[in-house]
This record gives C-alpha cells, sequence and structure tokens, in this order.
C-alpha cells in the first residue's frame, strides 16, 4: 500500500465535508478496506463532569451529531485521565474491551457490541482535545500494523475535531447571543415603547398619534424643543409597529462630517476612495426590515437632502462606489427641534423633502406644558441614576422639595432634569435629597407664590391681546403659510394649546 495515497484520501474525506459526522462516514466507508472497522466514535473527556461527552458517530448505514454524557465510575474516570491505560502511547488496543472500566462502561451506556476496539488520543499542543473510538464486532481484532496506520491520520483529525469543537462553541455563542437580544429588545420595548412617563397624562395626545400611526408603514415626523425625548418616542413607535422585531438605526445628522455622510448613510465598496479598505454597510443598509430614526435631520447638508429624497422615494440605496441597487424594507422617522417650514422659505431645506418627511408630525410637548409629569419622571430617574452610580439604595427626597421643581420653566426639559437629579445625587447620595440649592439658575426662576401669580396673570394678559392682534391679521388662519403660528415663529400645535389655555377662540373670520 502507498502510504502517501492512503494519507491523502483520508485527508480529503476528513477536509472535504463541513460536518463532522459526514466525515466520520466518508473515512470509515474507505478505511473498512483497510481495518476492521464496523463504528467510528468521536468523543471528549469532562473532567468538571466525570463524564465523557460523545458529538459524532457512524456506521457503514447511518451517521450523525450527538451530545450524550456518559457517566463514568471513579476507575473509569482515572483511565479517561491517562492513568491505568494499557500503555503510554497516544493510540491503544482493547483485545478485550471488558478487562477495562472506560471501555466497559462506555460500551454498556451506547448498547454497543464490541470484540476488539482502538482508540487514538487526538492532542493539539499537548492538550488533549478528545478522543477517537474505532470499533470492531466480529472476530477479527486490531492489530500493530492498523494501530501504525491510523497514527498517520492523526493531524488531519485533530484539526478536523478542534475545527468542531470551535464551530459549537460560535453556534452555542450564536444562541447565547440571539436569546440577549430578545431580551434587551424586550427591555428596550418595555423602557421604550411600554412605559413612557407621561403617557397618561402630559404626554397622552403623543401617545394618541402613535397609535394611530405605529401599524403604518408611514414617514414620521417628530418635532419640539431639545430634550424633550424625540429618541424615546421614536422607540415607542418602532416597537408598536410590524417592525418591532427588526433592527432599530439611530442616527444624528448633525454630527456626522460633511465628507463622510454619504459613506455613514449609504456604505461604500472597497476602493471607492482613499482609506475605503473593506466595503462597509451604511446605516440606510443596517436598518433594513426595522426602523431608522434620523435625528436633527434639520442639520443635513441640502446635497445630502437629495440623495435622501431618492432613498425615501425609491426605497432603495447604492454604496458609494457600487453600481448594485440594495432594495430596503424600512420604517423612518425624523425629528428636528427646528422650524423647517422657516428653514424651506430660506432655502436651507429642501421644499420636496420637507413634504415627503410631513405625513404624520407629532408634537411633543415641553416639560413646562406638562409639570404634572414631574414627580414620576423625578422618580424615574432617581431610581435609574442611582443603579447607575451604584449606590446602595435609592435616597429619599426631602418632603416638600419637588415644589422647586414644579416651578422651574425647564428650559433643557426632561434632559435637564435627569442632569439636575445625577446632580442631587452626587452632592447626596444618602438622601434626602434636596433641588434648592443645586444650581443659581434654578433659584433665580423661582420666585414667590405672590410673584408668581401676579406675574403670570400679567403675561397672560400681555399674550392673549398679542395673539388676538396676530390672528386678526391673518383672517383667523393658524396653520400653513401665511398663518398666525408662522407669524409667531411657534408649531400652530402649540398655540392652539395656549389659545385654549387663555380662553381665545379660533376659526377663519367671516367677511
Amino acid at each position: 500500500m502507498n502510504e502517501n495515497e492512503f494519507f491523502h484520501q483520508v485527508t480529503l474525506r476528513i477536509c472535504g465535508n463541513l460536518e463532522i459526522e459526514e466525515a466520520l462516514h466518508s473515512c470509515l466507508r474507505y478505511l473498512k478496506e483497510y481495518m476492521p472497522l464496523d463504528r467510528i466514535i468521536l468523543q471528549y473527556y469532562e473532567k468538571g463532569l466525570g463524564a465523557m461527552r460523545t458529538i459524532a458517530s457512524a456506521t457503514l448505514n447511518e451517521y450523525g451529531k450527538m451530545d450524550l454524557l456518559t457517566p463514568l465510575s471513579e476507575e473509569a474516570q482515572r483511565s479517561a485521565g491517562l492513568q491505568n491505560f494499557p500503555d503510554s502511547d497516544d493510540i491503544f488496543i482493547f483485545d478485550n474491551p471488558q478487562e477495562y472500566a472506560i471501555s466497559r462502561e462506555m460500551l454498556s451506556f451506547h448498547k454497543e457490541r464490541c470484540t476488539s476496539l482502538m482508540v487514538m488520543l487526538l492532542k493539539s499542543k499537548e492538550q488533549i482535545l478528545g478522543s477517537l473510538v474505532f470499533i470492531t464486532q466480529h472476530e477479527q481484532k486490531y492489530k500493530n500494523e492498523h494501530r501504525r496506520l491510523l497514527s498517520l491520520l492523526k493531524d488531519p483529525f485533530v484539526i478536523a475535531l478542534s475545527n468542531t469543537l470551535k464551530h459549537r462553541e460560535v453556534l452555542i455563542l450564536k444562541d447565547l447571543l440571539a436569546d440577549d437580544n430578545r431580551y434587551l429588545h424586550g427591555e428596550l420595548r418595555r423602557i421604550s415603547g411600554e412605559n413612557i412617563i407621561g403617557a397618561n397624562f402630559g404626554l397622552r395626545d403623543v401617545m394618541f398619534k402613535i397609535r394611530q400611526v405605529a401599524t403604518l408603514n408611514s414617514p414620521v415626523l417628530l418635532l419640539g424643543e431639545t430634550g424633550v425625548g424625540k429618541d424615546v418616542i421614536a422607540n415607542a413607535i418602532h416597537y408598536s409597529s410590524t417592525y418591532s422585531n427588526g433592527p432599530f438605526i439611530s442616527v444624528n445628522c448633525g454630527a456626522i462630517p460633511d465628507t463622510l455622510i454619504d459613506s455613514e448613510l449609504f456604505g461604500h465598496e472597497k476602493g471607492a476612495f482613499t482609506g475605503a479598505l473593506a466595503q462597509k454597510r451604511g446605516r440606510f443598509e443596517r436598518a433594513n426590515n426595522g426602523t431608522i430614526f434620523l435625528d436633527e435631520i434639520g442639520e443635513l447638508p441640502l446635497q445630502a437632502q437629495v440623495r435622501l429624497l431618492k432613498v425615501l422615494q425609491s426605497k432603495e440605496i447604492e454604496r458609494v462606489g457600487g453600481v448594485k441597487t440594495i432594495p430596503l424594507d424600512i420604517r423612518i422617522i425624523a425629528a428636528t427641534n427646528r422650524n423647517l417650514e422657516e428653514m424651506v422659505r430660506h432655502h436651507q431645506f429642501r421644499e420636496d423633502l420637507w413634504f415627503r418627511l410631513n405625513v404624520f408630525p407629532i408634537w411633543i410637548p415641553p416639560l413646562r406644558e406638562r409639570i404634572s409629569d414631574i414627580p414620576a419622571l423625578l422618580q424615574h430617574f432617581i431610581s435609574l441614576k442611582s443603579s447607575e452610580l451604584k449606590l446602595p439604595g435609592v435616597p429619599p427626597v426631602l418632603p416638600g422639595a419637588i415644589d422647586y421643581l414644579m416651578k422651574y420653566q425647564w428650559p433643557g426639559n426632561v434632559r435637564e432634569l435627569q442632569n439636575v437629579v445625577e446632580r442631587a445625587l452626587i452632592l447626596n447620595p444618602a438622601g434626602p435629597l434636596t433641588f434648592d440649592r443645586l444650581d443659581l439658575s434654578l433659584q433665580k426662576e423661582i420666585p414667590s407664590d405672590q410673584e408668581q401669580s401676579d406675574k403670570i396673570d400679567f403675561l397672560d394678559e400681555v399674550m392673549a391681546r398679542y395673539i388676538r392682534q396676530v390672528i386678526s391679521k391673518t383672517g383667523g388662519k393658524i396653520h400653513g403659510r401665511g398663518g398666525a403660528a408662522e407669524l409667531l415663529g411657534i408649531n400652530a400645535s402649540t398655540l392652539r394649546n395656549r389659545m385654549n389655555k387663555l380662553g381665545i377662540k379660533y376659526g377663519k373670520v367671516k367677511k
């Protein structure tokens, strides 16, 4: 026999199959011509469990993966740990398998009939990865010639077992990652979609609109001041939609340099430009079958607006430097704290893109217009920040301390409240928390009750008179070009809310 040809043929069969059980079956069919062989078993010893794990098996007629643990007695464990073995070689022949505890217990567990078996230890850098067991069920026994042939195959079998174990580890990690993903999706849904603070009070109208649009595929435009929580509302829409099991990709349009916008949004091919050393998927491609949230859309340069409009129209992209068109199935949510209508008039924002995005606008009111949400937000942020700061417990709030927060105007909205809470926890982690000495600007915004009452009455009177004058000029028109909201520089929904509060009736003036 030509040993080089023998090695070549067996190696082809080991490396020519992606699945180890198929490789064992193919090897068995070939090796059976050179030695007695009815079954091959691949296994490794788990010392911590005191058991042998069988991971693959093959006969002439069947083969398959396995994951069987065989518990071993103390005597068998000593053999599995290379004690009490017949000799010190890496290949052992058991002419009478019943004499040895490890072979006796393994054969009994698998209900395997055996007259002779041969075991080859598979080592890598002196570490035992596992063992290959050759079993014959007929009268013919294994001889030294069979041992020599098997010794030629150590390296390819070691490589095959090593790859199998790594592949199994990858699959386990993949399952763990999938489980973590499901858990994190649930947590995000709970935090951002199902447990929005203020959903039943200050954000009740917002939540109603979310329920209206969530199940549809229409673009949504979130409007509101900085810090009102537009990202939280975007999460709520995503996790209430049919795309909830897909990715949620957030893009801050104002944070991407102009020269990188195309690459970041649409990706690039290898060699598309200097520094493009590998292919890269863009944010839109990563959001496929999910939602892309374009925050601060008003900061997007005009040239990028043109390309974004094309994506909104066709729902397909091309990577920079590529010619392949990539279709997308995504939900688009945009957000801004700027007046896009005003930007359109000054040619700072494309009108056609504005019309595409403004299908379903949702105005998120500032915190000063939903003061009733402050107590719940306060408790939420205290619990959240206490956990982040690794405090031993959640400190209490000094009775009456919340009054300072209820009177403040909150120009930074919910984000500012979150920062105030964190500052209070840093200054007094054990509690009780008080907010009257946190910042001078906070003190200045807190007048006495009488001063506040007089000031509000005076401002309401002036504001009402001014709004009536503007509405008179527009003939009662509030929304759209030339309307009162545009002249006042505020959102139409905000104007209507203020008019309701001030008791001003609205409607077009009859001529």
